[in-house]
């Protein structure tokens, strides 16, 4: 749930974005331009969080008027040695903020954090993560919670998808891929597991409103409904002529998650009740 502290939009001083460059973090930085919001994005040749004086060079560029949206991650965190490099990232900013306390910290975290549940997930769900990747998130998180004190976000997105995404991990990006280039859209197994899918852009403005409400708390950022991967890879082919075959193949390993996932997206449209996910992106 999302607490607002102010009763109408106000915007801050500045926004730093950290991690500016990435397919998240540019659509954040994109949409804050558009909003003529005041913006300092980072990316890794600013600040590579790996380095040993990263602490003190975020230290150097940040005032205490700031807003920090902290979206910089190795993801997804595959193992021990990715997990390890994301904790010693979040040492930094963590020892930045305790020299620096901020007006308002909006972490970019992931729904990995929960637990696998045949009902749909909501922010009071169980954060039992079964992947590393979640671990790696729900570890930021309660370090971010323990070393910063001041106002603090958390928002949890679902799988993203947007036309700019570099990753080519199954879903619709890669299906996208796939019919452009005239292949078939080969699916894991009958691609019947069922998942909620949220689009970059909308993400990127539920952060906008919450750095202009200085709304603190957790959210997921989810759209609220769920699709199957064929239901998703029929749809997208669909969008080409010709339209591309759709084909099953062979699945590997377990069926993520149950092969259901679904969120409920109440506490998003109570706490702004004009904004709707979109559910299908052309």
């Amino acid at each position: 749930m999302l607490n607002h502290h102010h009763t109408n939009e106000v915007y801050p001083e500045r926004v730093v974005v950290l991690g500016a460059s990435g397919f998240i973090g540019s659509e954040i930085v994109a949409k804050l331009y558009e909003k003529n919001i005041l913006v300092l994005p980072l990316s890794k040749k600013d600040i590579n969080l790996l380095d040993s004086g990263a602490s003190n060079l975020l230290l150097d560029l940040l005032n205490p008027s700031d807003v920090l949206i902290f979206v910089s991650a190795l993801a997804p965190c595959k193992d021990l040695i990715m997990l390890q490099d994301n904790l010693k990232m979040v040492s930094a900013v963590c020892s930045a903020l305790q020299k620096c306390p901020l007006e308002h910290l909006i972490y970019i975290s992931s729904d990995a954090v929960y637990k696998d549940s045949s009902a749909p997930i909501i922010e009071a769900s169980c954060a039992e993560p079964s992947s590393l990747h979640g671990v790696m998130h729900l570890a930021r998180e309660i370090a971010l919670k323990q070393y910063y004190s001041g106002p603090l976000t958390v928002i949890r997105p679902t799988l993203v998808y947007g036309s700019n995404d570099p990753h080519n991990g199954y879903g619709p990006n890669r299906f996208r891929r796939m019919a452009s280039s005239g292949q078939s859209i080969t699916l894991f197994g009958n691609g019947e597991e069922c998942r909620d899918h949220v689009y970059v852009g909308d993400v990127a403005d539920l952060i906008c409103r919450v750095v202009l409400m200085r709304s603190t708390g957790i959210i997921n950022a989810v759209s609220g409904g769920v699709v199957s991967f064929r239901e998703l890879a029929e749809f997208v082919a669909s969008e080409f002529n010709p339209i591309v075959s759709v084909s099953g193949g062979i699945r590997v390993g377990e069926m993520p998650h149950g092969g259901y996932r679904a969120f409920d997206n109440s506490a998003v449209n109570e706490a702004f009740p004009d904004f709707k996910f979109k559910f299908w992106i052309k």
